[in-house]
């Protein structure tokens, strides 16, 4: 039995992103929460279970732009961890994995490496660095998102992008309970489909070096097209909260437009995040995009 019916498989496609409850162990939850909690400095005045502690940006004495370790602002992002037993054994479950390769194909799903190199070890360096977050050898990290503060919650509007570095299927996974208006993962349905066919390569996109004495341009090179399309999106498309519960999932095409949502709740958002890639992807990475954007996915999917 395949963990997905054909309705969940099709819906995936259509809309580019997939809810799903309960999907990580509960106990593997708690202690990933450990994990994060422990890592805090000792005179930080963040409690655990005090959440009036939570609310309101990093004070200026507790802020770090470690790369394994950043908290600044209202994000606290703890990706020393990425490659480690538990965050591996939490992301990769059998359960996951089953749906993962149901997805990207049988036997195609290229595997973590216990004791790698988490996300922000190394890479390129960019202003704000000084590594490229994007390269690891296991799972993104425990990314949170602290509530607004009173006098914060006029915020902008939603604000949709879509990611740079080459992975296949995105995944966010609550550790604990989310509600509406949570600071939850944030997607924009059907965008995929709009997006994909305006990006110069199918998975990687170009970037532009920094200089010092060149300052104006850095970072990723987007194509007009898709800079247009993306308003677009913005202004048609109203984007689906993805908040719930402790365990629950939500998979997502890495072309789909998402954000982190703003949090005006009361409870901070404290999730796993993961990028699954098929093993064949070094070798697929440099294709424009396709005619069939689903070429390099499961049977399900082209199928479907």
């Amino acid at each position: 039995m395949k963990p997905l019916s054909s309705e969940q498989v099709a819906a995936f496609k259509e809309a580019g992103f997939l809810q799903l409850k309960r999907m990580l162990d509960p106990g593997l939850c708690e202690q990933a929460l450990d994990r994060l909690w422990a890592a805090l400095p000792a005179n930080s005045r963040m409690r655990r279970h005090d959440a009036s502690t939570h609310v309101g940006p990093f004070p200026a004495d507790e802020e770090s732009r470690d790369p394994l370790h950043i908290r600044a602002g209202y994000l606290w992002q703890l990706r020393e961890c990425g490659t480690e037993p538990l965050l591996i054994e939490l992301a990769y479950s059998p359960k996951l994995l089953a749906v993962a390769e149901q997805l990207l194909g049988e036997g195609m799903l290229a595997k973590p490496t216990v004791g790698g190199r988490p996300m922000g070890s190394e890479g390129p360096a960019w202003p704000g660095g000084p590594t490229d977050p994007a390269i690891t050898d296991g799972i993104r990290g425990i990314y949170c998102t602290r509530p607004y503060a009173d006098e914060d919650r006029s915020v902008e509007r939603d604000r949709g992008h879509t990611d740079g570095h080459p992975f296949h299927l995105g995944l966010v996974g609550l550790l604990a309970d989310v509600p509406p208006n949570g600071g939850a993962f944030k997607v924009w349905p059907g965008s995929h489909r709009r997006l994909y066919p305006t990006f110069q390569l199918q998975y990687d996109q170009p970037r532009l070096p920094y200089y010092d004495h060149l300052p104006r341009h850095k970072g990723i090179v987007h194509t007009p097209a898709y800079l247009a399309e993306l308003e677009r999106v913005m202004e048609d498309t109203e984007p689906v909260d993805c908040w719930g519960e402790r365990g629950d999932v939500v998979l997502w095409h890495h072309r789909l437009a998402h954000m982190a949502g703003h949090n005006t709740s009361s409870v901070m958002r404290q999730a796993v995040l993961c990028d699954f890639s098929r093993t064949d992807l070094n070798h697929r990475r440099m294709d424009p995009p396709q005619a069939n954007m689903w070429r390099d996915w499961s049977e399900d999917l082209q199928v479907s």
